[in-house]
Formats: C-alpha cells, structure tokens, sequence
C-alpha cells in the first residue's frame, strides 16, 4: 500500500468513527436519578433528631441527656427536661429527686408507660401512681366519661380522631396526633390544662410546688418521621418555650454484652463453638482407663511409701528430718548415759567413737536445718546421711 493511500484510508476511518460518534450523542439524553439510602446512622440512632434540630431553629437551647445525672448540674428555673426514654429502671429515690427538682421551679414533661390497674390499685408507672394520674386503653371508658368527651369536643368534630388543644385569644385549635388508644385520667383532680380527642385525654397538665409537669400519652408524635405532621412541632415549641431543653431518650445504656450480641452475632457463635471445641478437647481421656487397684492388696512397702508420702504432705520435710535426728539421739542416750547434757561439739565426738564414722559425715547428719525448703535431691542426700548413722548405733 503506497503512503497516499494510507493516508485516504485513515481519513476514511476517522470520517466514519466521527459520523458513528454524533449519530450516538444525537440519541443520548441526560436525565437525573435520586438513589435512596436510607436515614444517616446519625438519624437512625436518634429518634428525636429532628427536634433537637427544630427547637435549636427556634432559638431554644436544646441538649441531648443520655441519664438522670443530668440534674446533678441542671438548675430547675427556667429549664424543661422531657422524659421521652423508658423508665422502667427508674427507682423511688430518682422519681423522689426528680419531682423535688420539678417543685423547685422546673418543668418536666414525660410519657404515660403503665396502664391502671384496677385490682392493684396501681399501675407500676411511679410518677403517674405519685401525681393521681390514670392511663386506660379508650375502648374500656365507660358510656358517661364518653359523653363528657363528647360534650367537650362538640357534636359534628371534622376531625374526631385528632387532639385538639384550645388556647385563649385563638379562634382554632391545634390539631395533634396522639394514637387514640390510650386515655389519660386525673383522678386527683389536679390538671388545670388538658387536649382532647374525641375517644380520649391524651395530655394533662398540673403544677408541682414551683414547677409544672405535663403528661403525654405517646411520644411518636416527636420522632423524626411524624414531628413534620399536623401541628406536632409547634406543640413542642409552645411547650418548650422560654426555657432551655434537655430531651432525655436514651437513658438506658446497652452493657457490652448486649453491643456485642447485637452487633457481632456470629463472630459470638464461632467464638462459643470455639470454646466447646477446646472443652471437649481437653476433656478427652488420653490412653486407656487405669483399672483400679485391688482391696486386696498387702504388701508393707505400700503402706510404708503411702504413710511417708501423707507425713511429708501433711508436716513438710522439717518434720521428718527432725524426727530421724531425735531418733539418733534417743539411741545415743542408751548407749552413752549423760549424752543430753554434752556440748553439741561433744556430742558429735561421742557419735563418732559410737558409729567409728567421719566428723564429716555426723556433721553433715544433725546439723541444724536450713529454713527454706530443700530441693528433692538434698533432701534424699540429708535422709541418707540419717539412716546411715541411726544404722550405724
């Protein structure tokens, strides 16, 4: 192929490659899609995200409590603490403190837990059973506290399955939420506002010395998904107002245990069939079972072997040494009369012209003992020297 012609085929190619590429960006059309993933970990991990965030829009102070230490350092004028996390751990010294920080000029604000129980004359619920405050489900109200309710919302409600929470100089209520299954009751008589459904009380408030406590049946009206809804945030502005806000909703701290099986659930399973596997290792019988010795069984060197190893167990090695050199000196009292009352030095003379044995070897025999323990192989060494010279009187 000659130089010219290889350059009209390149130019052929290129001509054809730019022809294809227009053709192709012709028939493409740009578009957007929204790829879903889901609540931040931030979000899923805190229900109440969303009105920390709202009432700090609105120039409240608002502050997340992982506990009731929270009072230690939380004055109670001018402060709002919503109890919106489970209190089934709660003690009567916490409920006491914290409704002493309530009189002192605080506001609390938390949830309805237990229903009233009839039989018991409680509900379990420590701060309801405290304040007269009764918490039924709404199908077991009897026809006349259903007739009150009726009465008070009005015949014809557009929407009777709402809250409605009337405030003075406003023309139309604010409409909540709450599930209409509960129904708060003030037995003691001490609210002095409330919100109503048509079925149901689903909030109450009364003072408490200096303070003020409002009761709500549920909280969800607040999470993150429903405080969009109705009238939900600006209930939680109008009871936040003027004050700055502690929400409470993670009191109860998971152990490591509970972390640990929730977040590493197999890593736990391999973990216990590891150990099992080791357990049943270690505890497999290595060799074949020692079958048992016989009752029958007589011999004296046995019973000698067994006794000494019980004396030297039970009394240390002290003991029995002490004892072979007593028992040199009782033989050498027989056979030299006056031998107790000898100088050590005389002493160890009389047994060698008795035993016709080196100094040495009496020296090494009924020299005091050492205080520390002797090695296995000193201590055969020192018996041996014993025995030779006890033979030996």
């Amino acid at each position: 192929m000659t130089r010219r012609a290889g350059l009209l085929l390149g130019l052929g190619l290129a001509l054809v490659l730019g022809l294809l590429a227009s053709y192709l960006l012709g028939k493409l059309e740009p578009y957007e899609e929204v790829a879903e993933h889901g609540p931040a970990p931030e979000v899923a991990s805190s229900p109440y995200l969303a009105a920390e965030h709202f009432l700090r829009r609105q120039g409240i102070e608002a502050r997340r409590a992982d506990g009731l230490e929270v009072l230690d350092g939380l004055p109670s004028q001018g402060q709002t603490l919503m109890l919106l996390a489970d209190r089934g751990n709660m003690t009567p010294r916490q409920v006491e403190r914290l409704l002493q920080w309530t009189a002192n000029g605080g506001h609390l604000l938390f949830i309805a837990e237990r229903l009233w129980n009839e039989e018991e004359g409680r509900s379990g619920d420590l701060l309801l059973d405290l304040l007269g405050i009764q918490q039924y489900m709404s199908d077991e109200l009897d026809e006349e506290e259903a007739a009150e309710d009726d009465e008070i919302n009005g015949d014809g409600e557009p929407y009777p399955d709402l809250t409605k929470l009337y405030l003075e100089n406003e023309q139309a209520p604010a409409y909540i939420a709450f599930d209409t299954d509960f129904h708060l009751f003030d037995a003691q008589n001490r609210a002095h506002a409330w919100a109503n459904s048509d079925a149901a009380t689903h909030l109450l408030q009364l003072y408490h010395g200096d303070g003020l406590i409002t009761v709500l049946s549920d909280p969800w009206i607040w999470q993150n998904r429903s405080i969009d809804q109705y009238d939900h945030a600006w209930l939680l502005w109008y009871l936040a107002q003027d004050s700055a806000v502690s929400l409470l909703y993670h009191a109860e701290r998971a152990d490591l245990a509970s972390l640990l099986l929730r977040h590493f659930p197999l890593a736990l399973a391999v973990l216990a069939l590891l150990i099992v596997a080791a357990l049943w290792h270690f505890g497999m019988r290595q060799g074949p079972l020692q079958a048992p010795a016989s009752r029958a069984r007589r011999q004296l060197e046995e019973h000698l072997r067994g006794s000494a190893d019980f004396l030297l167990r039970r009394n240390g090695q002290h003991s029995l040494l002490q004892g072979l050199q007593q028992d040199i000196k009782r033989r050498a009292r027989r056979r030299h009369p006056g031998f107790d009352r000898l100088a050590v030095a005389e002493q160890w003379q009389v047994l060698g012209r008795l035993t016709r044995l080196p100094a040495r070897d009496i020296s090494q025999a009924m020299r005091p003992l050492p205080p520390q323990r002797l090695s296995a192989s000193d201590f055969t060494r020192q018996v041996a020297h014993l025995q030779t010279l006890r033979n030996a009187l």
